[in-house]
C-alpha cells in the first residue's frame, strides 16, 4: 500500500492543481471532466456536526461542476479518537477526518496525511488565518485544511469593577481587583495557561520526535533563562496577590468571593454572558511590566483541522481534496458557526457580520496575534511546567523554581525503559493530588495493580497513565466503559461506595476496576 502511494504521489499532486483551480472562490469549469465519477468515501467528524456534514456533502454534489458525486459514510469520531485510530491503522481509517492541531506531526509520521499540492497549499495560505496555516505546516509543506480557529484563551471581566482603560495592564487589573475585594481567576497551575507569561518574553519549548514518531528525543527549551526569569517575575505579581484564584471557570463570577476577571476561552462565553449580562467585558490578555519594559501575555492557540488520507487512486485523491476544500471553505465554516458556534479560520468567514458581532471571537482573534500553535508536546511536560506557578505562589525563589523545571525536563530523557513502560495511578486519591504518580505492579495475567490500597471517597477522581505521562492515559465514560484520554474515573461510574480499594488496570482492554482491600 505504501509503495503504491509513493509511486502515485506525483500524479496526486498534479491532479490536486486541477482540484484547486486558479480561482479559489469559484467552482472549477471542468464540468464532466477528468474528475467526473462517483466516489465512495468514509468521513469522520465530531458527533455534533454529523448531520450538518451530510447536508454539506449533498450540497457539494449539487454544486460542484466537475461531475464529482460523493457517496459518503459520515461517522461520529471525535478529533482525538480520529488521530489515534488513524495512526494505529491508516488503511482502515477514514478518507477524510478531523483532528486537533497538536496531532499533525504524529499523523504525518504515521503516513496518515496526504501532502497538499502547490495550488491547494496556496489556497490554504491565502484564505485562512496565520495561526491555522501554521498548524497544518511541516517544513515547507502543508498537510491539511483548517476547519476552525477558536481554541485559545482571553479575558472575561466585570465592567462594573474593571475600567476599560485598565484592561491592557496586568498591574492595573490586579490593583482594581484588590481594591474591590474581588478575585482574578487565571488557571496558572495548568501548563496550558502557565506558558502565557513565558511566550510573552520570547521563550520557546519545541519538541522533536524520532522518525518513527514513537518517542521524543530532544527539546529546545529556554524557560530557565534570563527571558524565563522575566516571565516568572510577571507571573509572580499575580500568583502572590490576595486576589489570585487558580481557575478558568466563569462560574467564579458568582462565587462567594466573586471574580472580576476570568481568563478562559470561547466555550465559556454563553455562561459568562448569562452571569454578567450588560456588565460583561471581553478583551485580549493584558501586558505586564518588568524593569520598565512591557510584555504582552502570549497563549497557545488551537485549531480543528481536516486531513485527507493518502490514496492509491489519484482521481479519488483529487476529488477528496475538492471536497475538503469545500467543507473547510467560507460557506461551510459560516454554517458551522451559525449552527454550532465554531469559530472560523477562513479569513472571509471571519469578516462576516455574524462573526464580527461575536465579541468572544473578536477577542480571541486579537489574542492570536500573540499566540503560538500547540504542537506535539511530551505528555509529562504538562505536569512539569504547572509547578512553576505553585512554587512561586508558595514563596520559592524564581531561580530555584526555574532550575527545578530544568532538572525535571532533563530527567525526561533519562527515564529507564522500566519507568517508561510502567502504569501508574494519578488523581485525588492517596498522596497524588494530580501531582504524584502512585505505583502499580504488573500481575501474572498481564493486568496492573496498585501497590497499595487507597481510601477512595465519593468525590475522588483518578486516571491510569503510562510512563508518568499524559501521552497514553485511560479514564472512564459515564456508562463505565474504558476511554483512552477520557474522563476521570469515579466511584459513581463504577457503582461502588466509598472504601479502601486497590486499583486494577487491563492495558489490553483499557478497563479500570477496583478491588476491595
Amino acid at each position: 500500500m505504501k509503495k503504491i502511494i509513493a509511486m502515485l504521489l506525483a500524479l496526486v499532486m498534479m491532479l490536486g492543481l486541477v482540484a484547486c483551480g486558479t480561482q479559489p472562490t469559484e467552482p472549477s469549469q471542468n464540468a464532466g471532466g477528468e474528475l467526473a465519477g462517483t466516489y465512495k468515501v468514509k468521513v469522520w467528524v465530531a458527533e455534533n456536526i454529523v448531520e450538518l456534514t451530510k447536508t454539506q456533502i449533498d450540497n457539494f454534489n449539487k454544486t460542484n461542476t466537475d461531475g464529482i458525486v460523493i457517496e459518503a459514510t459520515v461517522e461520529p469520531v471525535g478529533e482525538g479518537d480520529a488521530a489515534s485510530n488513524m495512526t494505529t491503522d491508516v488503511e482502515a481509517g477514514a478518507d477524510l477526518f478531523c483532528f486537533a492541531q497538536d496531532q499533525t506531526a504524529r499523523l504525518i509520521q504515521a503516513g496518515a496525511l496526504a501532502k497538499l499540492g502547490t495550488a491547494a497549499s496556496e489556497l490554504v495560505k491565502t484564505t485562512h488565518d496565520k495561526a491555522s496555516v501554521a498548524a497544518v505546516t511541516a517544513g515547507d509543506a502543508l498537510y491539511g485544511y483548517p476547519l476552525t480557529s477558536d481554541n485559545g484563551y482571553f479575558m472575561y471581566y466585570d465592567k462594573s469593577v474593571i475600567n476599560e482603560s485598565d484592561v491592557g495592564s496586568l498591574e492595573a487589573l490586579i490593583a482594581a481587583c484588590e481594591a474591590a475585594g474581588k478575585n482574578f481567576s487565571f488557571e496558572l497551575e495548568n501548563s496550558w495557561y502557565t506558558i502565557a507569561f513565558f511566550f510573552a518574553t520570547g521563550c520557546i519549548s519545541e519538541w522533536q520526535m524520532d522518525e518513527a514518531g514513537s518517542k521524543f528525543i530532544s527539546v529546545n527549551d529556554n524557560i530557565n533563562s534570563d527571558l524565563g526569569k522575566i516571565g516568572a517575575e510577571g507571573m509572580k505579581k499575580l500568583v502572590t496577590s490576595k486576589c489570585y484564584v487558580n481557575s478558568s471557570a466563569t462560574t467564579d463570577f458568582e462565587a462567594a468571593i466573586p471574580s472580576a476577571i476570568v481568563v478562559s476561552g470561547t466555550w465559556n462565553y454563553e455562561n459568562a454572558k448569562g452571569l454578567l449580562g450588560d456588565n460583561l467585558g471581553i478583551a485580549e490578555l493584558p501586558s505586564f511590566e518588568v524593569n520598565g519594559k512591557s510584555y504582552h501575555l502570549g497563549s497557545f492557540n488551537g485549531c480543528k483541522l481536516m486531513g485527507v488520507k493518502p490514496q492509491s487512486d489519484a482521481k479519488k485523491a483529487a476529488a477528496l481534496n475538492k471536497l475538503a476544500q469545500y467543507l473547510t471553505g467560507e460557506q461551510c465554516q459560516l454554517e458551522r458557526f451559525n449552527d454550532k458556534g465554531w469559530g472560523p479560520s477562513n479569513l472571509a468567514a471571519q469578516k462576516a457580520d455574524s462573526v464580527m458581532a461575536a465579541p468572544h471571537l473578536q477577542a480571541l482573534m486579537a489574542q492570536n496575534n500573540y499566540s503560538r500553535p500547540q504542537g506535539q508536546i511530551h505528555g509529562s511536560w504538562w505536569d512539569i511546567a504547572k509547578v512553576i506557578a505553585t512554587s512561586l505562589k508558595d514563596g520559592m525563589a524564581i531561580d530555584e523554581a526555574l532550575a527545578n523545571y530544568q532538572a525535571s525536563m532533563e530527567a525526561l530523557f533519562q527515564m529507564s525503559d522500566e519507568v517508561l513502560n510502567a502504569w501508574t495511578v494519578i488523581g485525588t486519591i492517596g498522596d497524588s493530588g494530580w501531582n504524584n504518580d502512585l505505583a502499580m505492579t504488573e500481575q501474572a495475567d498481564g493486568t496492573w495493580k496498585s501497590n497499595e490500597a487507597y481510601a477512595i471517597g465519593d468525590t475522588d477522581e483518578f486516571k491510569v497513565r503510562q510512563g508518568k505521562s499524559w501521552s497514553n492515559n485511560f479514564g472512564m465514560n459515564d456508562d463505565g466503559t474504558p476511554a483512552a484520554d477520557g474522563p476521570n474515573v469515579t466511584l459513581a461510574k463504577l457503582g461502588l461506595a466509598a472504601g479502601n480499594y486497590f486499583v486494577v488496570f487491563n492495558p489490553t482492554t483499557g478497563a479500570i476496576s477496583l478491588v476491595a482491600a
